[in-house]
């Protein structure tokens, strides 16, 4: 007990500080920054491939009705079709998608009237949109997102560059008031600069599904989601991990391909929505959960670490929290401005405390059996 007492904690705990700040400033630095001074590849050319875009929906009447037209009425010349794959809905998906047929002559109905045993969630009815689709890239979106321009087929499908299998983009959450909407909107943004900068430095992880496309022989290539079936979800993340390369993946930030959503109102619906996101995080290659895991790891132990610091040397914890808090706003500042999310500058010192509680929070997700898709 005497030696427990006698331990040198408070220097134990600025050395662990210091470490710590070092792999932050190392995270922002070498991989945050890469989307911060993003610009795309120039290009002597735009192209115009064939393109379809692919939706699954179940019991989403109320919101296709509202959503569906912003894909229907995309300015794109060249070939492509728009697939609604309604995965076995009991409201009224399927009169819905008629009367839009009658007007959108393009729109490509898939009915599915049964559920696939031992495929959960929504792979099934993707794979079969993909198997249906009649062009090489598919293109991928939700029933609750709409393009926030009619051009997002044309710029997402113009990343198609030679050897580019996998194009990434963005799906930010519509504004509105409130901090629990700054909470969502950041936590999102947050997830963007980790998943576009990963990319851009060689270590693609993931994509989310609101808005993502890839090739059908990439897809065909790597037997679909097979080895996926076991998992309710992982049908954007969990396929993007297990076939993205540094070679075969781009992104996309241009404000004309991004594709909203609505929001959760409530805290509680919000949990339950990021429980099912998380739970995909431990099929992760393993540099991949290295990573992610090391950056949450460093970043939840920042704070509590910095108020211990204090107590040992406050001119040189302060100093370092100094650097590190420059660091990280100027690269937030940059990166939020090329994901149109310049509204949560002013609150990302608040926000980025708030991240220590949020890490511990959800942290059992990662431990947690998925849940199935509607």
């Amino acid at each position: 007990m005497t030696i427990f007492r006698s331990f040198p904690w408070l220097e134990l705990f600025f050395t662990l500080f210091c470490l710590i700040t070092l792999v932050q400033l190392f995270y922002y630095g070498w991989f945050f920054r890469r989307l911060a001074f993003y610009s795309p590849p120039p290009k002597e050319h735009s192209q115009q491939h064939p393109v379809s875009v692919i939706i699954c929906a179940r019991d989403e009447a109320a919101r296709l009705v509202t959503h569906l037209p912003g894909a229907l009425a995309q300015r794109y010349p060249s070939t492509h079709e728009i697939m609604v794959v309604n995965h076995n809905s009991q409201d009224e998906t399927r009169y819905l998608l008629d009367e839009f047929k009658k007007t959108f002559k393009g729109l490509h109905i898939v009915n599915l009237e049964h559920e696939a045993l031992g495929i959960p969630g929504k792979k099934y009815p993707l794979s079969m949109g993909i198997k249906e689709a009649q062009h090489e890239i598919v293109l991928l979106t939700d029933a609750d997102c709409i393009p926030a321009t009619e051009f997002w087929i044309q710029k997402m499908q113009d990343a198609y560059i030679d050897g580019v299998e996998v194009v990434l983009g963005y799906s930010p959450y519509k504004k509105s008031p409130g901090f629990l909407n700054k909470i969502i909107r950041f936590d999102t943004f947050h997830t963007a600069l980790q998943y576009f900068s990963y990319a851009l430095a060689g270590y693609p992880y993931m994509g989310v599904g609101r808005n993502l496309s890839y090739k059908k022989d990439l897809f065909f290539r790597n037997k679909g989601f097979s080895a996926l079936n076991h998992v309710p979800g992982g049908d954007d993340d969990l396929f993007i991990n297990k076939v993205a390369t540094k070679d075969n993946t781009a992104i996309v930030v241009d404000p004309d391909t991004f594709t909203l959503s609505e929001p959760k109102k409530t805290f509680p619906e919000w949990y339950r929505q990021k429980t099912r996101h998380y739970t995909t995080a431990r099929y992760y290659k393993p540099i991949h959960k290295f990573l992610l895991g090391l950056y949450s790891a460093t970043h939840v132990l920042f704070y509590p670490l910095l108020i211990a610091s204090l107590f040992f040397d406050w001119r040189i914890a302060l100093i370092l929290f100094g650097v590190r808090s420059i660091t990280q706003g100027f690269i937030f500042h940059k990166a939020m401005r090329k994901l149109g999310e310049e509204d949560l500058f002013p609150w990302w010192w608040l926000l980025d405390i708030w991240m220590f509680a949020y890490y511990l929070i959800f942290s059992t997700s990662l431990w947690k059996r998925p849940k199935a898709w509607k």
